[in-house]
């Protein structure tokens, strides 16, 4: 299990909101914390950690009033750390080599590849072949409904038909590299993990798995490696001391197997 951390940049600045209380009217949200540092800073403390993987989010959606700080933000993140982050938010065919361009690893993707509520292969095959499998990270954020995992997207605000199960996973690990995967109901809260759904993801994917949502104690990151089996890397966004939290980072990353 790998420590993968993350820069969400909000309104132009970094910030960790609470899981699914993002509005595009008004761009409001909940937040739980707001960085006086840039990007840049928090890229240059993961570059001196060593730690490779993580993944920057931008917040607002594309052509909103705040979008181009987000941006700018992002490519400040990436300018002090080429090659060691993956970058998320509204990607598309035909923004996605720029950020790689820029110094991202990898483009993460949701929205852009559902359409009416189901996965447009045609779309995801496009993107793929556009970047290469081996850049492309699809996020299968989630949130609970009668007792299934759906998929949500366009910033967690809308769900979608697709379930996580087996036969999702399989399907479209033939089109990416690795799976960022975010417990929305306990994003941003850290109460603790959906011990189901860690447990679903350890059985189901043959590719990387980054889990996030609702780690608020060295406990909760025991319990991800115990029912992930190891198999699944983990995000922590609030609990953080970094972010105004509890937990202490670099006890975190003495916590991890190796780093990356």
């Amino acid at each position: 299990m790998y420590f993968r951390p993350c820069i969400d940049i909000h309104n132009g600045k970094v910030k960790q909101l609470v899981g699914g209380s993002l509005r595009d009217n008004g761009n409001l949200a909940e937040e739980n914390f707001v960085a006086e540092q840039d990007a840049a800073f928090y890229a240059r403390l993961y570059k001196e950690s060593h730690i490779q993987g993580g993944h920057i989010i931008l917040l607002n959606k594309v052509g909103t009033e705040y979008y181009e700080q987000d941006r700018q933000q992002a490519e400040l993140a990436l300018a002090e750390y080429p090659g060691g982050l993956q970058l998320g938010g509204g990607i598309t065919p035909e923004n996605a080599v720029q950020f790689l361009d820029m110094g991202a690893s990898h483009v993460i993707v949701t929205s852009y590849v559902f359409r009416d509520g189901r996965v447009d292969y045609n779309r995801l095959e496009k993107l793929s072949d556009t970047v290469g499998k081996e850049h492309l990270v699809l996020d299968l954020s989630c949130r609970r409904r009668d007792g299934k995992y759906y998929i949500v997207t366009d910033r967690w605000q809308r769900f979608t038909e697709e379930v996580i199960s087996k036969e999702t996973m399989t399907r479209l690990q033939d089109y990416a590299d690795e799976f960022l995967i975010h417990a929305v109901d306990v994003e941003g809260q850290a109460k603790g993990v959906e011990k189901e759904l860690v447990e679903m993801l350890s059985e189901y994917a043959d590719i990387p798995v980054t889990y996030a949502g609702g780690v608020g104690s060295y406990q909760d990151i025991e319990v991800i490696r115990k029912l992930g089996k190891g198999k699944l890397d983990v995000t922590i966004g609030s609990a953080l001391d970094i972010f105004g939290g509890s937990l202490n980072y670099d006890q975190v990353i003495r916590m991890m197997d190796s780093h990356n």
